[in-house]
């Protein structure tokens, strides 16, 4: 998408133009992005009250702590898809857009499924929810902001194929507990990634001292989320084994 096709002009006081420069995006594309995502923005406020999609009290709320923390871990993940990608052509002269699939896992009302998705047009995304309210919520948001790229799922996690994506991501407060880690896992493509959006360092490491006999080895990675100082957020990125 070009400029043309976006407003010309940043309204004062624009978190979210302001906060995807900040994550780095271009101008061009931080206008364009940030159109979309003031419309799903707007789309949450419009039903949150008849789907229960976010505690968030207010406006702001929703594109600082959900739509900006979402995007926090974009650079993180475009990372990791380029070392799938990388496995996938090494081990089969072959790997490429069409064949990589990103799952957001229990999203809700589509965080950080649709955040990501909007912004990482050349990749598809299968996001998961257990609500059939929630489906349609997310069903009517994929065809507004024209989200080609975007697939819905009803069904708990559980019931998920073995082997079908590349990279879950999974965001949410509770606890990474065992059986939730085994499912999961079970959802990825051997080589691929579950990324899980996690606070505190000190709680990561007893959160994954509980899990350590399921998991070999785990990367803790720090996120800044634009006007969110003091609140600390990480990535935790756990491989599956080829």
């Amino acid at each position: 998408m070009t400029r043309k096709n976006c407003r010309q002009t940043v309204q004062p006081e624009n978190l979210l133009y302001d906060g995807l420069r900040e994550l780095g995006m271009g101008t061009d594309e931080a206008f364009c992005a940030s159109e979309k995502l003031h419309r799903y923005v707007s789309e949450l406020e419009l039903f949150n009250s008849v789907y229960d999609l976010t505690a968030a009290k207010n406006k702001e709320e929703i594109e600082v702590r959900h739509i900006l923390d979402s995007l926090a871990a974009r650079k993180e993940l475009l990372k990791l898809k380029e070392i799938v990608l990388k496995q996938k052509r090494t081990a089969a002269a072959s790997g490429t857009d069409e064949d990589f699939v990103i799952a957001d896992i229990g999203t809700g009302g589509g965080l950080p499924g649709i955040p990501l998705a909007l912004t990482m047009s050349d990749t598809n995304f299968v996001l998961v929810e257990r609500m059939s309210k929630r489906c349609l919520f997310l069903e009517n948001c994929a065809a507004v902001l024209g989200l080609k790229n975007v697939r819905i799922e009803n069904m708990e996690a559980e019931r998920i194929a073995q082997n079908s994506f590349d990279i879950a991501v999974f965001r949410a407060f509770r606890p990474l507990d065992k059986k939730m880690l085994r499912i999961l896992l079970r959802t990825l493509k051997p080589g691929g990634f579950l990324a899980a959006y996690k606070a505190k360092k000190e709680k990561i490491d007893e959160e994954m001292g509980a899990v350590k006999e399921f998991v070999p080895s785990f990367e803790v990675l720090p996120l800044k989320v634009p006007f969110l100082e003091g609140h600390e957020r990480n990535l935790v990125v756990i491989p599956k084994e080829r």
